[in-house]
């Protein structure tokens, strides 16, 4: 009889949501929103008064995160919009593997070696800097709603 209340759990996380919501007239320029399932960056935001009857509208012009792809949406400005949690950190580069994936150490000595170098300017300062130049780098990786990158590669200080 004991068995029949068995309860299996798939996933082992902390709870903490990868977003929060957040009335669209408390967004800002430069913070982050949810477009169309994606994190962005808000760069550019106007408000439009409506009508008579009318609520006024946000209209939110913002990059993905991690493509830098350019998305809009136009919102009633009380109405709630989704924030994601972006979370920023610091890694020293120990190695990049042959197939471009960045091996990482955090400040407690945890190895990080599930990120990849990216594509484009960042990417290829990130294996300029560690291959040709032979420095020690610090490597800043931006991880929000399940995704990470590395968005920035800089000399780690001596």
């Amino acid at each position: 009889m004991a068995d029949e209340h068995h309860e299996t759990f798939e996933s082992a996380d902390a709870g903490a949501s990868s977003t929060y919501p957040m009335q669209c007239s408390a967004l800002r320029k430069n913070g982050h929103v949810v477009i169309k399932g994606r994190p962005c960056k808000i760069v550019d935001m106007s408000t439009s008064k409506t009508g008579k009857h009318g609520h006024a509208k946000v209209h939110i012009v913002a990059l993905d995160i991690f493509t830098g792809k350019k998305l809009e949406d136009l919102s009633p400005s009380t109405h709630n919009m989704d924030v994601p949690n972006v979370t920023r950190k610091e890694y020293q580069l120990l190695d990049i593997t042959d197939d471009d994936f960045l091996s990482l150490m955090d400040e407690n000595g945890n190895t990080k070696d599930d990120v990849k170098v990216p594509d484009g300017e960042t990417g290829e300062k990130i294996i300029r800097m560690y291959r040709e130049e032979e420095k020690d780098c610090n490597v800043v990786v931006l991880t929000s709603m399940g995704e990470e990158v590395a968005i920035e590669c800089k000399e780690a200080p001596k």
